[in-house]
C-alpha cells in the first residue's frame, strides 16, 4: 500500500472512530482487548460528533454540548471536555502514527463555558514528533461565536511498539 492510501486508510479510521468510539480501531491495527468502559466514556461525550476533516495529522470535528455532561452550574463540566479533547488528540495522532495512543503528558486551558444544545467545533493538530512521541494540540471553541472555550495539548505515545519506534528512545 502507497504512503497516500495510507494515509487516507488512517485518515478515514479515524474519522469513523470520532463519530463512534464504540467501534475500536480496526482489527488488524489494534490486537488488545477492547476497553469498554473507556469506549463508553470517550462514546458519550463524542456522541452525534460530526467529523468535517480528517487527514494525516489534521482532525476537525464539531458537537453539540448534551445536559448529562454539566456541572452543577449548568456548564460543559471541565472533565467532559477533557475527555473530548483527549479522543480529538488521539485521533490526529493516529493519523500519522497508525497505532492507538496513550497519554504520556496532558495539559488543559480553560477560557470560557459552553452550555447544553451548544455547537462546538475541535480542532486537533499534530505539532511535533520526537522519537516515540508525537505532540498535539486542540482548541475547542464555540462554533457559532468563534469563542474560545479551551486549549488542550498533549504528548501521546503508541500503546504498543509499531515499526516507527521500536528503536528510538523517548
Amino acid at each position: 500500500m502507497g504512503d497516500e492510501a495510507k494515509a487516507l486508510r488512517l485518515a478515514a479510521i479515524a474519522r469513523k472512530w470520532l463519530k463512534d468510539p464504540r467501534v475500536g480501531y480496526s482489527g488488524d491495527l489494534n490486537p488488545a482487548a477492547s476497553d469498554s468502559e473507556r469506549q463508553a466514556l470517550s462514546s458519550m461525550v463524542m456522541a452525534g460528533a460530526h467529523v468535517s476533516v480528517a487527514k494525516p495529522g489534521r482532525v476537525v470535528c464539531s458537537l453539540r454540548v448534551r445536559a448529562p455532561l454539566t456541572d452543577a452550574e449548568g456548564r460543559w463540566h471541565p472533565g467532559a471536555i477533557a475527555a473530548a479533547v483527549d479522543n480529538a488528540c488521539s485521533a490526529a495522532v493516529f493519523t500519522v502514527e497508525g497505532a492507538p495512543t496513550v497519554t504520556v503528558q496532558y495539559s488543559m486551558s480553560y477560557f470560557s463555558p459552553a452550555y447544553p444544545d451548544e455547537e462546538v467545533e475541535m480542532e486537533g493538530r499534530v505539532v511535533s514528533r520526537k522519537g516515540k512521541l508525537t505532540a498535539a494540540a486542540v482548541e475547542v471553541r464555540k462554533k457559532e461565536s468563534g469563542e474560545l472555550v479551551a486549549i488542550g495539548r498533549q504528548w501521546m505515545t503508541p500503546a504498543w511498539p509499531i515499526k516507527s519506534n521500536k528503536s528510538s528512545k523517548l
